[in-house]
């Protein structure tokens, strides 16, 4: 493994590099980093492909900047870590936050991407539990306490200002309400799309079925007994469909 910075956009964006093969981008969630994300996937991947895993905007290594945080400019970012690293195509696996910025590279920039995996995504605010928002203290999708300490840690042993954590995540959260795609966005991804999703995830499954439906090229896994949280932890049922899918 290598990890190294890309200068793109005016910041230094931290990515490692794992394995060899054809390029596979891994793109984390909000307010985690590539471990938090992917540790439990990233070593069996990286057996058959060249893992890219790239840290966004303010998360982990990677520096928050002066900057509005979108998903558009975090799809940008992305592709500028591809013309870094001399990448013309490369196929996505996004989580989260990574997953929404997986399809918004796809959807600006076709001809740099292969394949796209999206984990736990949506398309419209209404598409999440009312719950998620009212941040209910009995609700069972909403990450645990343990888990949210887990994010804490993970951000101050790496990030270059760990004070920044509160502020940063108060420029994050309100991006799933003001981020939103249209159907005819989504009708327009022309690279083969597998959403994956928790059975006790943020969005309801019948608002991901309706992505796979405006997707012309989609397919949807519901993975059974399994949190937001959950969903990159599951590898005994991720990696096989993910596998066959890229292949």
């Amino acid at each position: 493994m290598t990890g190294a910075y890309a200068q793109v956009n005016g910041q230094e964006i931290y990515y490692e590099v794992h394995g060899s093969g054809r390029p596979l981008v891994l793109l984390h969630g909000g307010m985690l980093t590539i471990g938090l994300s992917f540790d439990d996937l990233l070593p069996d991947l990286a057996k058959a492909r060249r893992v890219v895993a790239i840290e966004l905007q303010g998360h982990g290594h990677t520096a928050d900047i002066e900057r509005e945080f979108t998903i558009g400019n975090l799809a940008g970012d992305v592709v500028g870590v591809l013309d870094h690293l001399g990448i013309d195509e490369a196929d996505l696996f996004g989580y989260s936050l990574g997953g929404l910025v997986s399809l918004q590279t796809a959807m600006r920039y076709p001809e740099r991407v292969g394949r796209v995996v999206a984990a736990s995504v949506h398309y419209r605010s209404d598409g999440y539990y009312p719950e998620i928002f009212e941040m209910s203290a009995d609700s069972r999708r909403l990450p645990t306490a343990a888990e949210f300490k887990e994010m804490q840690t993970a951000h101050a042993a790496v990030a270059p200002f760990p004070e920044q954590f509160e502020a940063f995540m108060a420029k994050v959260a309100p991006l799933p309400t003001t981020h939103e795609w249209s159907e005819a966005e989504l009708g327009s991804v022309r690279a083969p799309v597998l959403l994956i999703i928790g059975d006790t995830d943020f969005m309801r499954i019948e608002h991901a079925a309706r992505m796979a439906e405006l997707i012309p090229d989609s397919r949807l896994a519901v993975l059974p007994e399994t949190t937001h949280m959950q969903v990159v932890r599951r590898g005994e049922l991720v990696l096989p469909m993910i596998a066959r899918f890229l292949d």
